[in-house]
């Protein structure tokens, strides 16, 4: 149990997720600007500051509020029983705070409209299975290095979500609040508000059925503690 307040904690969540945000939409916007029409290498300027910045909140947060910045990951913990209902309320309503506060900071980064809405459509079964298997693989990996302490996790999941924009067919958004978040850009790394709730349940399946295989995989390490 984190000997922070719940204040401090749901402060670590917001402020983590705005700062991931503004990684995520800031540098879709540099990429895009600066990648001439090269849709990869594009993506590739979106990908390497977005694990960058995960690596850096985790370390810098994991230890007041364990660094979740993601409705997913905390809806796991409540799954798992080491988060409680209502605390895990308060976590997801921060992040979702957070990551429309990171969305406007990029925008005003850039001088662009504060508020807007997307239209990069990002929609069909291959994607929302790709949300899925992206999620799954995010909170496999927290659940599976969770004994070696924040330094480890923040490595993994910097790395594993560097990975999943590339072998995913959505470019792994693997958060609801990410998807929220990510309506509210017309730019590089948004999506259309309409196609935005299929991301978000295919990222709660995910989530339920790593907990389910975790639960089971990694017993033994639980066990040993």
């Amino acid at each position: 149990m984190s000997e922070h307040t719940l204040a401090q904690r749901l402060g670590a969540e917001l402020l983590g997720t705005a700062l991931l945000l503004a990684t995520v939409v800031g540098s879709g916007i540099m990429a895009e600007n600066l990648a001439g029409g090269n849709v990869a290498i594009a993506l590739l300027g979106n990908t390497i500051p977005t694990g960058a910045i995960l690596v850096v909140i985790i370390l810098m947060f994991g230890p007041i509020s364990g660094a979740h910045f993601n409705p997913a990951v905390t809806a796991a913990f409540v799954l798992r029983r080491e988060t409680a209902l209502p605390d895990a309320g308060c976590y997801i309503a921060a992040q979702i705070a957070g990551a429309v506060l990171g969305v406007w900071a990029a925008h005003a980064m850039f001088d662009l409209s504060i508020l807007q809405a997307s239209d990069n459509g990002r929609t069909g079964g291959a994607q929302w299975f790709a949300e899925g298997v992206a999620t799954f693989g995010l909170v496999l990996a927290i659940l599976g290095t969770l004994q070696w302490g924040t330094k480890v996790v923040a490595a993994t999941v910097g790395l594993y979500i560097t990975a999943a924009y590339w072998f995913t067919a959505s470019t792994s958004f693997a958060n609801p609040a990410v998807t929220v978040g990510r309506t509210l850009t017309d730019t590089f790394s948004g999506i259309q508000p309409a196609h935005a709730p299929a991301f978000i349940a295919a990222q709660f399946a995910g989530s339920i059925v790593a907990v389910l295989i975790g639960g089971w995989l990694f017993a033994r390490f639980r066990e040993a503690e």
